[in-house]
């Protein structure tokens, strides 16, 4: 156990192998001594590192609410969150990391990413409801984290401009040619892409935005961002 307590204090990912290395004992020993690792973590009172990534997470939407990334202290952040400065760094190492990983927890980034993957194909009025549905939901349960988020990234710091392009930049170009093929193929009308996303995603961003308060509840908000999306159809409905 005090083995597997100092590594595990530097380390908070070793594995059976590297703790059972460091307590000098073989992996059968280990398992006749603890049922599993998460078992140990338990017996340690260790929290699993998905834990305490999200809680640095949290807590850096929470600092970031009152400063700016640039103004962020990562020896506050690491107070702010209960863990070691070590462990920080170890898990965002520098705020680029950090803030990309902020962007793919609180914004509809990464789950439009997956609806395009798995039906990119369809057309307009079956994807782009299910879209828009799909982003407010990601978004609405953080809105006050997405507004920070929104803020940060219209500063456009070093940090906060190279966290984008490896995210949200890559949804943006990956929904610009998806209209643009529908545009091409006469199911859009042919404005520029990018001007059409402007289009949709002001909207719904919008929304979001304005439903705290609004007062609104998430199937009414669902319901309006849907509502949303039909008029956006009929607006660049090939004609």
């Amino acid at each position: 156990m005090q083995a597997a307590r100092q590594l595990l204090a530097d380390d908070h990912q070793a594995t059976v192998h590297q703790i059972a290395a460091a307590a000098r004992v073989s992996r059968a020993t280990f398992y006749r001594s603890v049922e599993s690792r998460a078992a140990l973590l338990a017996e340690l009172k260790l929290e699993p590192e998905t834990d305490r990534r999200q809680r640095i997470l949290d807590a850096a939407a929470h600092l970031l609410a009152r400063q700016t990334l640039a103004q962020l202290s990562m020896d506050e952040l690491a107070g702010a969150a209960g863990v070691s400065r070590a462990n920080v760094y170890r898990l965002f190492p520098g705020k680029t990391a950090l803030f990309r990983a902020m962007l793919i927890a609180f914004s509809p980034f990464d789950p439009v990413m997956r609806l395009l993957d798995a039906r990119g194909e369809q057309p307009p009025a079956e994807l782009i409801p299910d879209l828009v549905t799909t982003a407010y939901r990601s978004v609405a349960p953080h809105a006050g984290i997405a507004r920070t988020l929104l803020l940060e990234l219209t500063g456009m710091t070093p940090q906060s401009k190279e966290a984008f392009q490896q995210t949200g930049l890559r949804v943006i170009a990956r929904l610009a040619a998806y209209l643009q093929a529908q545009m091409d193929g006469g199911r859009l009308r042919p404005v520029p892409p990018l001007l059409a996303l402007q289009g949709l995603i002001g909207g719904v961003m919008l929304h979001v935005l304005a439903a705290p308060l609004l007062g609104e509840t998430a199937a009414s908000g669902e319901l309006t961002v849907r509502q949303i999306a039909d008029v956006w159809l009929h607006g660049m409905a090939h004609r």
